[in-house]
């Protein structure tokens, strides 16, 4: 017979293990060491708040709830180990993390840099960072350096770092983390550009980064002093676009586009149901300048306004008084060898160049349906760099940065 108080406390390694396979099923857990740092932090013990159920389920659990977003949480399992494997933080390394939240994240650096490695983590709510700091005293990471600041500004006394992780999601990036990665050290950052969020594992080499890896994520905007430049401005009732600063997009200019002339053109391109296509929005933004994000509400859909492959975050591009997006995916009669049911991807444009349009956003599609995995290089050089000194790609020029996306 078994006794009920020891069912009770074996539960949540259970709902850990189902939690572990699960990210192992998503295809974000490639490591032995990060799956073992997994087993052995107790995420429940960092959101006290949360049933043991909620803690260890695929979601986001939030801490300090916001206006209209949350303040801080903690992320999604499976983002988690996506960014950790983007890292891959090493035995006798020296972290920093931006964006303390639970603490969670910070003990699990701990677990794997180890006893002789170091973990700092830094954020701007002092709420949080009392909440981090007692969860890791709490649970055996009372090693891990907990400090309320501005993560813009990095943590200096502890500086250079192997590696730094970014959990809030900023636009720009701050002079203090290329100044405080150590040369060849790694930086995970979740970027916002061109109406997109990925995280971004860049490499430093002297005075500029580079990237060959990015995967889709989304985060709580970061606030305090890194500056924004995401525009946002609506192109008639129900349907907005997101872009930067830096694009010439003017939303006045795209008032009557719905009115006006409509083509859809087919890539030839297919993908089965809940099969991502998001590196065709990475490859837009290395190739088009004016690639943006069309935001349309349910009623604008339902209304036959527009058909975008997704409501609130479909790829666009943007040029005068036209633009094309990424449209709802058709199905085709006749399933794929696999025999699952598959889906068309395709572009419909709209305005007078709404033919050209299309067919340029279709030959990203065809592009990404050549080799799914490839991806363009990402690379940052400081403001105030020279174009000749730059690589040829599309340039995104940002308050810090300006980014290169090289196809």
């Amino acid at each position: 017979m078994t006794d009920s108080s020891t069912a009770t406390s074996t539960r949540p390694e259970h709902l850990r293990e189902q939690m572990i396979s699960n990210i192992r099923t998503s295809g974000h857990l490639h490591s032995e060491r990060i799956e073992q740092a997994f087993r052995a932090v107790a995420r429940h013990r960092f959101v006290p708040a949360a049933s043991v159920e909620e803690a260890y389920a695929n979601k986001a659990i939030t801490i300090k709830p916001g206006a209209d977003r949350p303040a801080s949480c903690a992320s999604v399992p499976t983002v988690v180990a996506m960014m950790l494997g983007q890292l891959d933080p090493q035995p006798g390394e020296n972290v920093l993390e931006i964006g303390a939240g639970t603490g969670y994240n910070a003990a699990l650096l701990a677990e794997l840099v180890g006893p002789t490695g170091s973990v700092t983590t830094v954020d701007i709510h002092p709420d949080v960072t009392d909440h981090a700091r007692h969860a890791l005293a709490e649970t055996g990471y009372g090693r891990v350096r907990v400090v309320t600041g501005d993560g813009a500004l990095g943590e200096p006394d502890h500086a250079p770092y192997d590696k730094i992780i970014v959990t809030v999601g900023p636009w720009d990036l701050p002079p203090a983390w290329l100044e405080q990665l150590a040369p060849g050290g790694t930086l995970v950052v979740p970027l916002h550009w061109r109406g997109q969020a990925r995280s971004i594992a860049f490499t430093r080499h002297d005075t500029y980064l580079r990237a060959e890896n990015s995967q889709l994520c989304g985060f709580i905007p970061m606030i305090g002093i890194v500056p924004t430049g995401e525009q946002t401005g609506s192109i008639t009732d129900n349907v907005a676009l997101h872009w930067d600063v830096d694009q010439n997009i003017d939303p006045a200019a795209l008032r009557e586009v719905f009115t006006g002339p409509e083509t859809t053109v087919w890539s030839g391109a297919s993908v089965v149901a809940n099969e991502p296509f998001d590196h065709i929005w990475l490859w837009l933004t290395a190739t088009e300048s004016g690639t943006c994000r069309l935001d349309a509400d349910d009623e604008a859909i339902e209304a036959g306004v527009c058909r975008p492959a997704f409501s609130y975050r479909t790829p666009a591009i943007v040029e005068g008084d036209s633009l094309a997006y990424l449209t709802k995916p058709r199905p085709i009669d006749e399933p794929g060898p696999d025999g699952e049911r598959r889906y068309e991807l395709g572009a419909t444009g709209h305005g007078p160049a709404a033919a050209q349009l299309a067919e340029r956003l279709v030959r990203q599609i065809q592009r990404f349906d050549r080799d799914r995995a490839a991806q363009p290089v990402i690379t940052a050089y400081p403001a105030g760099t020279a174009d000749e000194d730059l690589p040829t790609g599309v340039v995104i020029d940002k308050h810090h940065v300006r980014m290169v996306v090289i196809p």
